[in-house]
């Protein structure tokens, strides 16, 4: 391959990290913390004066949650192309579906392991 076949990517990545640039270099500039700002060290709600407590706590079962989640969002994000190329598999007389139903076998032991512990109710 020649060097010209990277220039897009090269165009690319040039747009990206100048976007990037002025995006921080504008944040910082007329951002909350910039010389002259009124709302310097105060927590910044849109030009609104913030109410009681700044930083509230969220618990642990947020978390707990929020991480369930993201789990089991990625490996739907993993069986997604899976499903677009079933067919090439198919044609091509590779197995693949029992690959796919011992990682779905998986995903549902985790997932009555979760609910035999208790991890997907929200109060106890």
């Amino acid at each position: 391959m020649t060097s010209a076949a990277y220039f897009p990517f090269l165009i690319q990545v040039l747009l990206a990290a100048g976007i990037t640039g002025v995006v921080v270099g504008a944040s910082h500039f007329f951002g909350q913390r910039a010389k002259g700002s009124k709302i310097k060290d105060s927590a910044y709600e849109c030009g609104v004066v913030p109410e009681g407590k700044v930083h509230m706590r969220f618990g642990v079962k947020f978390y707990l949650t929020a991480l369930l989640f993201m789990l089991f969002d990625l490996e739907i994000v993993i069986l997604i192309p899976w499903t677009f190329i079933y067919r090439e598999f198919l044609a091509n007389n590779i197995a693949i579906v029992g690959p796919i139903f011992v990682f779905i076998g998986v995903l549902v032991l985790g997932l009555l392991y979760e609910i035999k512990k208790g991890a997907l109710e929200w109060e106890k």
